[in-house]
């Protein structure tokens, strides 16, 4: 491994062995400090002076069932029933002359 300085930033160049199946091996160091484990993904982006690999980052998902309840807005007016949303109730109401 060798350590090169660029302007405050420090990175670490590493030399990777190609094996006879197209894998190579990623330091563990590395693999630690970039969070990958087993089945990570990874792009490689073709550039005029060589390979670059980036890491794929996944979105994480969440139970929304967990975050019921944590926004609480403001009551404003009067509340409303599921009724007050039902197409066919509101085409009566408006019929029969009510709000």
């Amino acid at each position: 491994m060798m350590k090169i300085t660029l302007m405050d930033h420090e990175a670490i160049m590493s030399t990777l062995l190609v094996s006879s199946k197209g894998q190579i091996v990623l330091p563990a160091a590395l693999r630690r400090r970039f969070g990958m484990g087993a089945g990570a993904r990874i792009e490689a982006l073709e550039e005029s002076d060589g390979l670059k690999l980036r890491v794929v980052r996944s979105v994480a998902t969440a139970d929304m069932t967990g975050m019921a309840g944590m926004v609480k807005a403001p009551a404003r007016g009067a509340s409303r029933r599921l009724e007050d949303f039902d197409p066919a109730s509101l085409l009566t109401r408006s019929r029969r002359g009510k709000p």
